[in-house]
């Protein structure tokens, strides 16, 4: 889920000095050696959900796209300036940007500028309903949709090497595989590449030779085929055969053709990138870290590799000169994560996002050969002061077990022992997901607001080694849910935090948690927010999308069959248990979510209201599994707060 946060200071001088005299102000004493001046707190205003999200939102196209407009002069990227996203033409010398698509009601996102004139891909789909369609747009603005359809699924996957074509997928055979086919840049024509037979298509060689297939086996073990897709016989070869459970997964082919770099964890705790060199089957490590390495891949020419590394929910980012063996050394950015490195044609400038608790996602452009960086937007609201947004803590508390439960933690201006202040649990997503340090706008709203939030990650986050990530397999809803629980106990050790004002937030796998907590755990929090979660696990795992089939059996495994754990997931779904939930409870669902069907939400609801106990329900219309228009985040976020100052901190925000 992609949350957002926020919240501003306690008045608490002016409150001291009203209380001490009903008619007149207190007398000023004189200071003393004894007694020392104390400076006033300084006063931070209380923001509302539109300034956060009047923040602008910016994401540079993929790795394999192109990024660069072929002259050079513009980058591609996706805003939702207008509060719906649309692909605009973002100039490198920092003049404004043009917008190139006009949507108004849905989503659209940049793909690609074409590699020799002004035409570009985008995509869209149906309100959030993840049906996407791969649209070009011609030099003269109209659109052509490459991949129509009522029922398929289509994704960008690279440009060919010689720029002459492009590669797609769909599922428009049997709305469950994956398709490869090849488009014509002149005039779109295309030809079936390769018929998936239930892989997870991952990369293709720029020389359209090699094409690399993920294999989830289970959530600890997955292989990686290869297809030549030149020889008589184009069948998938199996190039990680191993005994037990280990994971490998496919970063990207390098720009030489001769090898794919992927990514295992068979060598120790932490995913290593490793290459495979296609003639000859050698391999050798190419990336070693004691965190997970997230991501690598190469330059046009294949003189820069870039790579990213999870470091305790931070991202380092390398550029690594192959020609030197040396990192390049980039100009001074501002403090924060960097992210979507993407290299010109040329190789002489870099594009690439700047991201921090305190600062939302910005474009930046390096010039390598002149050494400076230019910053192209400014996406952060002009009505918000920075100084008044909160800079998160990674900290660790123990759980039940001993076991240390690693998460984020942001702190209101203003909270102290003389002024403790609620607090929200947020959990992540995923299962598997993480909290990561950088800019949310719920989650600044809400600490804006007076909330401190805790962004645990539970057992069974990623990013801190395959034992802690696999420790909640078919134990979801338990040990897990207890790490939640615990993050209750560790705020209530803080003397800033109100011990008996602390309530539960997250959304799908978060939600869940949410509701799982309520249900299970009825007097752990006072209060729960539950965004479109799973209520019902049985019928989540039979109602599945169908383009999610190359990697069922890895959800299976992770989660149970539901055609031999539906007991269990029935004793875990908050559902049926709904008459043990007696705090006050808000659901948040949107009606087009393909995953979290909206009926989890309505039974949850109708549950919770025949408890007699305050429940409010909120369903955007035109929103599927993450909410994407602006007016419906700060709906959202409003919800949240008038919510939370309501029944968690006993009386109406005077905002």
């Amino acid at each position: 889920m992609q949350s957002i946060k926020s919240w501003t200071v306690f008045i608490v001088a002016a409150l001291a000095l009203t209380a001490c005299s009903k008619s007149e102000p207190p007398a000023e004493a004189a200071p003393t050696a004894d007694a020392p001046v104390v400076a006033a707190p300084v006063t931070i205003p209380k923001y509302s959900a539109e300034a956060f999200f009047a923040t602008t939102s910016y994401g540079l196209v993929g790795g394999s796209a192109k990024a660069f407009s072929p002259d050079g002069a513009a980058l591609l990227v996706s805003s939702d300036k207008t509060g719906v996203f649309n692909a605009y033409r973002l100039p490198v010398d920092g003049s404004p940007a043009t917008q190139l698509t006009e949507s108004d009601d849905n989503a659209v996102f940049a793909v690609s500028w074409f590699p020799r004139d002004t035409r570009i891909l985008y995509t869209y789909d149906g309100g959030g309903n993840e049906l996407n369609h791969i649209v070009v747009r011609e030099t003269d603005g109209s659109s052509r949709d490459l991949t129509p359809g009522d029922s398929l699924k289509a994704q960008f996957i690279s440009w060919s090497g010689d720029d002459e074509s492009f590669y797609l997928t769909t599922t428009e055979r049997n709305q469950t595989s994956f398709d490869l086919y090849r488009y014509s840049v002149e005039d779109y024509s295309r030809e079936l590449v390769y018929e998936n037979p239930g892989f997870q298509i991952s990369a293709i060689s720029s020389d359209g030779r090699w094409l690399a297939l993920d294999k989830p086996r289970t959530s600890a073990d997955s292989d990686i085929y290869v297809v030549d897709l030149q020889s008589d016989s184009p069948e998938p070869v199996l190039i990680t055969a191993h005994d037990g459970n280990i994971e490998y997964s496919t970063f990207d082919f390098l720009a030489d053709n001769e090898h794919l770099v992927y990514g295992t964890d068979e060598h120790g705790e932490f995913r290593q990138a490793w290459s495979y060199n296609l003639e000859s089957g050698d391999k050798s490590a190419l990336v070693v870290s004691d965190w997970d390495v997230s991501y690598v891949s190469n330059s046009p020419s294949g003189r820069y590799l870039i790579y990213g590394i999870n470091v305790d929910a931070r991202t380092e980012v390398t550029v690594r000169d192959l020609e030197t063996d040396n990192a390049v050394k980039l100009p001074e950015l501002p403090p924060g994560d960097l992210g979507s490195v993407r290299f010109s044609a040329d190789e002489s400038h870099i594009a690439l996002i700047v991201n921090a608790d305190n600062s939302p996602s910005n474009v930046h452009v390096i010039d390598l050969e002149q050494g400076n960086t230019r910053q192209l937007t400014d996406a952060l609201s002009p009505e918000i002061d920075q100084a008044h947004l909160v800079m998160s803590e990674v900290i660790r508390y123990e759980s039940f077990d001993g076991l240390e439960i690693p998460s984020i933690l942001y702190k209101p201006h203003g909270a102290s022992a003389e002024n403790p202040v609620p607090g929200m649990v947020l959990v992540h997503g995923g299962p598997g997901g993480q909290t990561r340090t950088g800019y949310r706008a719920m989650v600044q709203h809400l600490v804006n607001h007076g909330y401190a939030v805790l962004g645990a990650n539970n057992r069974g986050s990623s990013g801190y080694g395959k034992t802690f990530f696999h420790l909640d397999d078919k134990r979801h809803g338990e040990e897990d849910l207890q790490d939640i629980v615990y993050g209750r106990k560790y705020l209530e050790s803080l003397d800033w935090i109100d011990g008996e004002k602390v309530g539960v937030i997250g959304g799908s796998y978060g939600g869940y948690m949410t509701a799982a907590a309520l249900a299970f755990e009825p007097e752990a929090f006072d209060v729960g927010i539950d965004i479109f979660g799973v209520t019902n696990w049985v019928r989540t795992l039979e109602s599945i999308p169908p383009w999610w089939e190359s990697f069922k059996e890895s959800l299976y495994d992770e989660m149970g069959d539901p055609a031999t754990d539906a007991e269990r997931h029935r004793r875990i779904s908050p559902l049926f248990h709904a008459s043990n939930i007696i705090k006050p409870t808000l659901v948040i669902q949107g009606s087009n979510d393909p995953r979290v069907l909206q009926v989890e939400s309505d039974e949850l609801v109708a549950a919770i209201q025949a408890n007699e106990v305050p429940v409010e329900y909120i369903v955007f219309p035109d929103e599927g599994h993450g909410f994407r228009k602006k007016v419906n985040q700060i709906a959202a976020s409003n919800a949240y707060v008038k919510f939370l100052d309501t029944h968690l901190k006993g009386g109406a925000d005077d905002e």
